[in-house]
């Protein structure tokens, strides 16, 4: 018999994952599904990117990387940095990771400890949760309602802080929300962190490029905490290059190097051709993808205005990223032919089987009066998504 560890154990699939493995299998018997589930963008690489990791295969970039990155790829971030968000840091604060989620897994399990408590505002991203358990921690969510665009208070966050407290961490844009936090809340926030020098805040920025509210603010910005940030991003989402699988962490030269002493032993540098092509992503102004952004904000706009013919659906309107998170506990205890609706799986289940429509229930994200509705598809399909979600929920009694 085998005998899995506890570690392992402990950790749930990811809910976005399985959701889109469901998709496939209807696909695989025929049926046309609607995935609205997943955190991609449906526009392809930039060609630029793209010949860059062209030519890097010509130039023979087929060897072991360096753990922490190229060192000019390192640099272009931080002209980056410098470029876009008024950031000073050096190439030795840099490293480079496959993909944004290894940096933060990175940044976890390098700063907590077993018994450590790690505060994250709810709704957040599912994989936070299941990180802090592999670090065994304890994980202190804070509840952001839509009623506060799903984000917290200063306030929220001082009552959350105990003694045990080692890490905070949140995402701005916010996946699952696209909440986007202001200048001005992130000061009052730093304003709480700079009583409390023992706690390090990781900052997933991800969704840099993808804010409707124009120049995307950082909490590394504030000086007073600037050396306990971790700032994290890469260029999944701004640059449409998921399947590249490159991030990166900015940070204290103490935590770049733990998390460099980390990485060496699980998987070594980053893949050598997508570290070429993110030097071109890193070289490129922001406006290089304006298109696609100009696109994302007409589809927010065209599923809020569709989903206001949807009784009972409540939402905000997102300042970034490329969801909807929707409250939809209205249909709460409504039934079909036998099939009641409990909570936020249920009705996504209930979606994915009655109207092959793909979303991800709410309690993936710590909330489980909502859904997840990525627009990160084409107009034709969120209409006929909307339309079928319609349909599906009035015949609930």
């Amino acid at each position: 018999m085998i005998k899995l560890s506890d570690r392992i154990n402990r950790l749930s699939e990811s809910e976005t994952l399985a959701m889109s493995r469901m998709s496939r299998e209807l696909k695989a018997e025929g049926h046309d599904v609607i995935t609205l589930s997943v955190g991609e963008p449906d526009f392809f690489t930039p060609g630029n990117i793209k010949d860059a990791g062209k030519k890097a295969i010509d130039d023979n970039y087929s060897f072991y990387t360096p753990v922490n990155g190229y060192q000019d790829l390192r640099e272009a971030i931080c002209r980056k940095l410098e470029r876009d968000n008024n950031l000073k840091y050096s190439p030795e604060q840099i490293v480079v990771s496959t993909g944004a989620k290894q940096s933060i897994a990175n940044a976890v399990l390098c700063l907590a400890n077993p018994g450590d408590e790690v505060i994250v505002p709810a709704p957040y991203w599912v994989s936070y949760r299941e990180i802090v358990k592999m670090a065994e921690a304890t994980a202190i969510y804070i509840r952001a309602g839509i009623e506060n665009d799903f984000k917290i208070t200063p306030r929220q966050l001082e009552e959350a802080i105990t003694d045990k407290t080692s890490l905070f961490i949140f995402s701005s844009p916010c996946n699952p929300t696209g909440s986007v936090y202001s200048k001005e809340e992130l000061k009052a926030l730093a304003g709480v962190f700079e009583k409390y020098p023992g706690i390090t805040v990781i900052s997933d920025e991800i969704y840099e490029l993808i804010n409707f509210k124009g120049k995307h603010e950082s909490i590394a910005q504030f000086d007073s905490i600037k050396e306990r940030v971790v700032l994290v991003n890469g260029v999944s989402k701004g640059f449409a290059m998921t399947g590249w699988r490159l991030g990166y962490m900015a940070a204290h030269p103490d935590i770049a190097k733990a998390c460099s002493k980390l990485q060496g032993q699980m998987t070594s540098g980053a893949c050598s051709i997508a570290q070429r092509a993110a030097l071109e992503a890193m070289l490129s102004a922001p406006e290089t993808t304006g298109a696609m952004l100009e696109k994302f904000r007409e589809r927010r706009d065209l599923v809020i205005r569709l989903l206001k013919a949807v009784p009972g659906i409540e939402t905000n309107r997102p300042q970034g990223a490329f969801y909807l998170f929707i409250n939809v506990s209205s249909y709460f205890g409504k039934s079909f032919e036998g099939e009641k609706i409990e909570n936020a799986t249920d009705f996504c289940m209930y979606l994915l089987k009655r109207a092959h429509i793909a979303m991800v229930p709410g309690s993936a994200f710590g909330d489980d009066n909502c859904v997840r509705f990525s627009y990160a598809t084409s107009e034709k399909l969120l209409v006929e998504a909307v339309e079928r979600m319609k349909k599906a929920l009035d015949r609930l009694k």
